[in-house]
């Protein structure tokens, strides 16, 4: 745990396997923040419509989305999945949060699954959730370019 708080970027954090969104189970803990298609089962804390675009243009959209984002650094890479995470680290206390994203066809469109959670600690303060609706937004306004 000390390596992660020291590191820089996305060092000192192993990078996770993917997250299977259909079986995935939420943390007792307030400090995780999970945005799901309307049309996906299972239960997120935000949900969002299917958007009118391919997977391919919302994950090259999504991509961005993170690449413009203060210390947030890429963490881990499925393509095949149209999955990729990332770590977001605190500006204070260089805290790494894991950030995961997936987009796939479902409803009519695109589905996206944003996954915000901390690494460390019990609550967060809403900070993941700010951080997937900040995304959201962006990857909206990207969409809309």
């Amino acid at each position: 745990m000390i390596s992660m708080l020291f590191s820089r970027g996305a060092a000192g954090v192993p990078a996770p396997a993917p997250v299977d969104f259909a079986t995935l189970s939420l943390p007792a803990s307030p400090n995780t923040c999970l945005l799901t298609p309307t049309s996906a089962p299972g239960v997120g804390h935000l949900q969002r419509d299917p958007f009118p675009v391919t997977p391919e243009a919302a994950f090259d959209a999504i991509r961005a989305v993170a690449a413009a984002q203060p210390r947030t650094f890429p963490l881990a890479d499925y393509p095949d999945r149209r999955q990729a995470q990332w770590v977001a680290r605190t500006r204070l206390m260089n805290y790494p949060d894991i950030v995961v994203a997936e987009v796939a066809p479902t409803g009519g469109g695109t589905g996206l699954w944003l996954y915000s959670r901390s690494l460390i600690g019990w609550s967060d303060l809403g900070a993941n959730r700010a951080r997937v609706m900040a995304w959201l937004a962006e990857f909206e306004n990207r969409l809309r370019r």
